[in-house]
């Protein structure tokens, strides 16, 4: 019963959600459109040209907003373990992003472009064991660390959803190494009650380029 209450309670929240109602009125994927809107203006994250990266993209409302801001000057490629409905002019790549197939697969859709913008809103499987999700979280987004190292121009910028907890402080170090400026964000779509948060990580090190090599 208590289950079922529960159930019906996130349902009640969702359906009321002024952001899940505004994603469907303005035909984007998900609410997580708009934590993507709010962060990028206040960071000043996607411009016109850029190639952006899109990390656990589905359902695929953060590549809708980088799409748009890219414009048919820019690329966005996009990628995730779920199946992924096509967006407009994104390249969608479907596999696990810890596979090394996969992530040649990504890096041959480059063609050689560096990378302006990584964004990643990866999440583990849940098994429902706090510490074995949160390590899996943490690997994904050492991962999605790495992959910028490694892809991402000078001063290029890393945007990536984290939950606070074991192993945050860690991550937060080994971005801040890497990265001119660091910042925590919580935007406003995001609810209050999540322990998600958004680290901006702008200005990717021209050391930490090199140590990637």
């Amino acid at each position: 019963m208590a289950r079922n209450r529960f159930g019906k309670a996130w349902m009640h929240e969702h359906v009321n959600d002024p952001y899940v109602r505004r994603a469907q009125s303005e035909g984007m994927r998900s609410r997580a459109a708009y934590k993507l809107e709010q962060l990028a203006e206040q960071d000043d994250l996607l411009k016109p040209g850029m190639t952006v990266v899109d990390l656990g993209s589905a359902p695929g409302g953060w590549s809708q907003v980088a799409r748009r801001a890219v414009g048919d000057s820019g690329h966005v490629i996009a990628l995730d373990l779920l199946d992924m409905a096509p967006v407009h002019g994104v390249h969608f790549i479907l596999g696990d992003f810890a596979e090394d197939a996969v992530l040649a697969e990504l890096e041959q859709a480059l063609g050689g472009r560096q990378v302006d913008l990584v964004l990643s809103d990866m999440a583990p499987n849940l098994s429902g064991i706090a510490g074995v999700d949160q390590a899996r979280s943490s690997a994904l987004a050492e991962l999605a660390l790495d992959f910028c190292c490694k892809h991402l121009k000078n001063n290029g910028n890393f945007l990536i959803k984290v939950f606070q907890g074991s192993g945050f402080d860690a991550l937060l170090a080994a971005i801040r190494q890497s990265f001119v400026k660091v910042m925590i964000r919580k935007p406003d779509a995001s609810r209050s009650r999540s322990k998600e948060v958004y680290v901006v990580a702008k200005g990717l090190k021209a050391t930490a380029r090199a140590e990637s090599q």
